[in-house]
């Protein structure tokens, strides 16, 4: 491995009196020091938007979504990928791989995320015209570069988020988000600014990937179904909102929409019936608005 000064290992001047202060001190100093990261993430945002258009060419070709990543990198990736499926009903198309499994979750297996081998193997799923995003803090965890060693050669275009903006594997993929946090208050533990700064690249990541893929309309969730009573309500009000119409019309478009939000929402806004509203959303992929459009062009 090729060795490169990692920036979130090195020693924070900042905080180096940080065990001799009181508590408020202390949490003044860690709220400080994360008061820099919406910045940080800011410098990054075309590269982001790269990524995102990647991952929209890749997701309406068929393709899907892979993460790769050890440890916080790893945990943080699950998260995101198991959030999307309940808030934009996707199911399927954006996976997350953690070194260790479902086992590595809940407890660190440290040797795990220096298997390269291991990054390969679970990178064997990743198809031709999938995008494979690692993730790692150092910008070279073993695990993260196997993967996207695989992925590549498989096919997969390929992109890393990392807290190094130096690191020598970035020149290796097509997308490198590095993410300037710099030292720790607590050097070396990388659960703390670079990982609030990787939840904020996700989270803008793959909610501007949803939108883009018209899993919103306007600012609303129009993806999620009526699956319980819970739910049916909430969705009502989403439609209510959505289309300026009284409750009893719009429970009634979901319930003869058989509980989807988005073949309701066009049936009403579209005025049309519910198989219509449909077929229409097949033909856009989903895309409410773009449904909409075909309607009143038609």
């Amino acid at each position: 491995m090729i060795d490169c000064e990692l920036p979130t290992e090195g020693r924070n001047p900042r905080t180096l009196d940080v065990d001799t202060l009181p508590t408020l001190e202390v949490l003044h100093l860690i709220n400080t020091e994360d008061a820099t990261v919406p910045m940080v993430v800011a410098g990054v945002l075309p590269e982001v938007a790269r990524l995102v258009d990647l991952a929209v060419d890749s997701l309406r070709a068929g393709g899907r979504v892979h993460y790769f990543g050890a440890g916080t990198s790893g945990r943080l990736a699950v998260i995101d990928a198991a959030e999307l499926p309940p808030t934009f009903g996707i199911w399927g198309r954006v996976v997350a791989h953690h070194a260790g499994g479902p086992g590595a979750l809940s407890q660190a297996i440290s040797d795990v995320e220096d298997d390269m081998e291991l990054g390969m193997r679970d990178a064997r799923e990743v198809q031709p015209g999938d995008i494979a995003i690692g993730i790692a803090a150092s910008g070279r965890t073993p695990y993260v570069i196997g993967a996207l060693r695989a992925a590549t050669a498989g096919g997969a275009r390929t992109a890393l988020i990392s807290c190094n903006p130096h690191t020598p594997y970035g020149e290796e993929v097509e997308v490198h988000i590095g993410l300037a946090t710099g030292p720790e208050v607590i050097s070396g533990s990388t659960r703390m600014k670079a990982g609030t700064a990787t939840k904020l690249v996700l989270n803008s990541f793959s909610t501007t990937l949803m939108i883009r893929m018209g899993r919103t309309y306007s600012n609303l969730m129009v993806s999620v179904n009526a699956l319980n009573s819970k739910l049916r309500a909430r969705l009502v009000r989403i439609l209510t909102e959505a289309t300026g119409m009284d409750a009893r019309t719009c429970e009634n478009a979901l319930n003869e929409a058989g509980g989807n939000t988005r073949v309701a929402l066009v049936s009403l806004l579209g005025e049309v019936p519910a198989a219509r509203a449909t077929v229409v959303l097949e033909e856009t992929d989903g895309g409410v608005r773009e449904a909409l459009q075909r309607l009143r062009s038609a």
